[in-house]
């Protein structure tokens, strides 16, 4: 995308495509083009080489350890490590709790916990959506009784990403029953080395154990670990979603993706001519680049509101679904752009060190996983559904 940037803009650009040549494991690199998993490990190495740098913190104020970085400037960092195929920066810890303890939690906490978020000393993860609680959260059911003090908890969440590699989790828990569902909910910071948490795998569409179910039977929680006021949870959990739901917009991953659909379109044929040459699938290569600049302005005004104190918020969900729809159908268009060696998918293959060959180019093996894993990102977050809803009540008023 093309924007008017200023010389110090440029400069910042030259500045981070030099750290990353310089700094970015070719090992690392080479495994994410390739749509390879990655591990537990291969995050924290990435996390502590930006952390190192300073530039881990990427939407938090200097005050904390963040880079205190604008919009613009964030939106280049992200152009940038995603186009140089760095590892996603997991986003639990940093731009979902972070800016929730920024806002809410007590100094105790943030003194405690947000150094520890950008060492790796806590991996979190989220314990939002429940069997009955998906994109309806004032239906949580999970409990947090009073017991002297702390919180015994019992339920069970799922969905949890990544939550195999967690050690910490922050919850939706229900404390009260005595008024509207929304008013009952607190935010509560669980360590999951906790006796009475079980951690079960659900395996995707693509193979991935990704995310989980996470059970708490008669788990004992510290009072200390409550953030911000006990039934007033609902206010964080709204505040978080918002930083949630903006990020999965995925501008930067939307570039990358429509950068590799325009080669893979170069490189196939179809009636002897490359297929990115045929009218009528250029012409949907078009359009789809068309939203995506589109909705990259209005991303960078929502993150220029954000850090200037405003919570975003119809704008959030105006950014999922339209963030969402435009990386699926980037999916879309580079799944058919490959044709017949998009069928033989063979999970397995995307473990390293892994013999199980792909029949095909290179390219269409992770061509088809992010196909297949990115399903999901019409649902999770709040369903695009319930983010229309959203849209129509609070801008339209219907």
């Amino acid at each position: 995308m093309d924007l008017n940037y200023t010389d110090d803009q440029r400069a910042f650009r030259d500045e981070i495509r030099a750290f990353l040549k310089e700094k970015l494991p070719a090992r690392l690199s080479a495994k994410v083009a390739a749509g390879k998993r990655l591990t537990k490990a291969d995050y924290e190495e990435w996390h502590a080489i930006l952390n190192a740098r300073g530039w881990l913190g990427v939407t938090w104020p200097e005050k904390y350890g963040g880079t205190g970085w604008d919009a613009v400037s964030r939106n280049i960092f992200e152009e940038e490590i995603t186009a140089a195929n760095a590892p996603r920066i997991i986003p639990f810890g940093l731009n979902m709790l972070g800016p929730v303890l920024m806002a809410f939690g007590s100094e105790a906490q943030k003194a405690h916990y947000l150094p520890r978020i950008l060492s790796g000393e806590d991996w979190w993860c989220q314990g939002y959506s429940e069997p009955g609680a998906g994109s309806d959260l004032a239906n949580v059911q999970t409990s947090a009784v009073r017991n002297g003090d702390h919180y015994v908890v019992n339920g069970q969440k799922t969905w949890t990403t990544l939550g195999q590699y967690a050690d910490k989790i922050f919850c939706l828990v229900r404390t009260s029953k005595e008024s509207k569902p929304q008013q009952g909910i607190s935010f509560l910071l669980i360590d999951m080395n906790t006796p009475g948490i079980e951690v079960r795998p659900i395996v995707l569409i693509d193979g991935e154990p990704e995310v989980n179910e996470v059970w708490f039977t008669d788990v004992w929680v510290p009072v200390e670990n409550l953030v911000g006021e006990e039934n007033k949870g609902w206010t964080y959990a709204k505040y978080l979603l918002t930083h949630e739901r903006t990020n999965i917009a995925g501008v930067g991953f939307a570039r990358a993706g429509l950068a590799s659909l325009k080669r893979i379109a170069g490189e196939q044929a179809h009636n002897g001519r490359p297929l990115i040459e045929n009218p009528y699938f250029a012409a949907k290569v078009a359009q789809v680049e068309i939203d995506l600049m589109a909705m990259d302005t209005t991303n960078l005004r929502t993150i220029a509101a954000a850090a200037a104190g405003q919570a975003p918020g119809a704008e959030s969900s105006m950014l999922k679904v339209k963030g969402t729809v435009i990386r699926q159908q980037i999916n879309a268009l580079a799944r058919q752009a490959v044709g017949p060696y998009a069928a033989p998918f063979v999970s397995e293959a995307l473990d390293e060190g892994s013999n199980v060959e792909h029949a095909g180019p290179a390219y269409a093996m992770p061509v088809t996983q992010t196909y297949f894993n990115n399903r999901k990102l019409s649902i999770y977050g709040g369903s695009n559904e319930v983010q229309r809803q959203i849209i129509s009540k609070t801008i339209l008023e219907l």
